[in-house]
């Protein structure tokens, strides 16, 4: 990653936050993007500690001028992109039959437009550098998850968005990758919305028994050192793949059961 120029959405914190601290001690120069200047500021002030060149440039992904401002910044600064890596996302946890059609139209802005803004902007310059595009995505752009319906949409939109840009690209030498991490111990529980739009407030999990920002952000940067087309992070995740293409009527058992144990759940 020496000297390769790190576009991440999402960076204020989280895995974001991890992978620009994770990609720039590995030698990238960070450009990170994300909603709140405030958190974008204190996360730049971790890069400037570290020694690591960077960039913020506040936005949001959901706005196509936003995105468009994130890419002309970038290259007015470094003068190349090596890796878009669209982080940013929202989650929520609600019925269809409850859940108001805005909420479902705002994950979809965010998780997916975002994708799109941001990777069509930096495309000419990711095919000049034969660099990488990564989609953070989740498992629930492979399996369905009963009261994330608006989630998984825009889930299963980013990697159908990327794997036909891969295939569109096959012949032109860049890299282009989803990465799933599991149920990850960062705010996006606690941001996640409600049946009405406001934030939950807190997360339905035990974030102490799941994967560390962290160690996500490590495996993202060796999946990207080592251009591989995705990477599921978890057992449970690679379990619940590879049921859900041979065994999909029993997948949707396991997972309703799964999804009923959480605290407060809708399925009681």
């Amino acid at each position: 990653m020496k000297n390769k120029v790190i576009i991440i959405t999402g960076g204020s914190s989280g895995i974001g936050r991890a992978c620009a601290l994770a990609f720039g001690r590995a030698g990238g120069k960070i450009v990170i993007n994300g909603r709140n200047a405030q958190k974008l500021n204190e996360v730049g002030q971790e890069l400037a500690a570290a020694n690591i060149e960077y960039l913020a440039v506040p936005g949001d992904v959901s706005q196509e001028e936003d995105c468009c401002l994130l890419i002309e910044q970038t290259v007015a600064k470094f003068g190349r992109i090596d890796v878009m890596l669209n982080n940013a996302g929202i989650s929520m946890r609600a019925l269809l039959q409850d859940v108001e059609l805005d909420v479902i139209r705002q994950l979809m802005d965010i998780n997916f437009w975002g994708t799109v803004y941001c990777t069509k902007f930096a495309l000419p310059y990711i095919l000049e550098s034969k660099g990488s595009i990564i989609g953070v995505s989740s498992i629930a752009g492979y399996q369905g998850l009963p009261g994330r319906t608006g989630y998984s949409a825009s889930k299963f939109a980013m990697q159908g968005f990327l794997g036909a840009l891969r295939t569109e690209t096959l012949h032109q030498g860049i890299h282009v990758m989803v990465a799933c991490p599991g149920f990850t111990a960062s705010n996006i529980r606690n941001t996640a919305l409600a049946a009405d739009g406001s934030q939950q407030g807190e997360s339905p999990r035990d974030e102490g028994k799941m994967m560390t920002s962290e160690e996500v952000a490590d495996r993202i940067l060796y999946a990207t050192r080592k251009r591989l087309r995705d990477i599921v992070m978890t057992t449970q995740g690679r379990l619940a793949v590879l049921l859900s293409k041979f065994l999909p009527g029993l997948t949707d058992k396991l997972v309703y059961n799964q999804m009923k144990k959480e605290p407060n759940s809708p399925f009681k």
